[in-house]
């Protein structure tokens, strides 16, 4: 399978990205240009991957402005054909402008900018990629000054019912707690997925721990779900 990873002007983890797919996991990556609009390269069982950065400068509301990149035409298109899309902390803001996920993230509640290690576990075992990571605390690194998922209750309450919810923030010993929260998510949320568990997004960045030599292996086993056949 292939990896195609959307560049766009501001983007600074794409490299990041690529790396962990490439060197990490071993798999195909093709770097894609924001103003390209070519997609016939890859199919359902690829993925698309939309990194974190500062899009457009964050301009407007972040993700607002790469949300109308041609590209992103074609990943919309993509994405409703059953294709798998990954969106990591800018690219999960991204795919909330571009309605390919529901509700919208908001700046931190304390207002500053944070980055650090947090702990995350999958809230259930119902997609592909929360059955890789089942019954684990995963320690993942944030960076983000606007990550608080918000959404309306009738929104919460859909996700609730579709098992949309894929991550949420814990401590180290599983416990969901404000005090485990690092943005005052809703619900501690960390990250959600489409109705059709194929568009997948979330703050907290998988490809910063996907190496030994950082010490940290638990993002690889989020990566490595996409890496197999739905």
């Amino acid at each position: 399978m292939k990896f195609g990873i959307i560049v766009f002007p501001g983007s600074n983890c794409d490299r990041d990205m690529m790396h962990a797919l490439q060197d990490d996991l071993q798999q195909e990556v093709v770097m894609l240009w924001h103003k390209d609009k070519d997609l016939s390269m890859f199919n359902k069982n690829d993925c698309i991957v939309l990194p974190g950065g500062f899009s457009y400068g964050d301009y407007l509301r972040c993700g607002a402005l790469a949300r109308f990149s041609p590209m992103m035409e074609q990943v919309i298109k993509f994405a409703n054909e059953g294709g798998k899309v990954l969106g990591v902390c800018n690219g999960f803001q991204i795919l909330c402008e571009s309605g390919l996920l529901p509700g919208v993230l908001l700046q931190n509640n304390h207002q500053k900018f944070t980055c650090k290690n947090t702990y995350i576990k999958a809230e259930n075992s119902t997609n592909f990629v929360t059955k890789n990571v089942a019954n684990s605390i995963l320690k993942i690194p944030v960076a983000h000054g606007e990550g608080r998922y918000f959404a309306d209750a009738t929104t919460m309450d859909a996700l609730e019912k579709n098992n949309q919810i894929v991550f949420r923030y814990c401590d180290e010993q599983g416990e969901i707690s404000a005090r485990a929260n690092p943005n005052g998510s809703t619900n501690n949320i960390a990250g959600i997925c489409n109705a059709g568990h194929n568009v997948f997004g979330m703050m907290p960045h998988p490809e910063r721990a996907a190496n030994n030599s950082l010490n940290n292996i638990d993002g690889k086993r989020i990566l490595e779900a996409f890496t197999h056949m739905n």
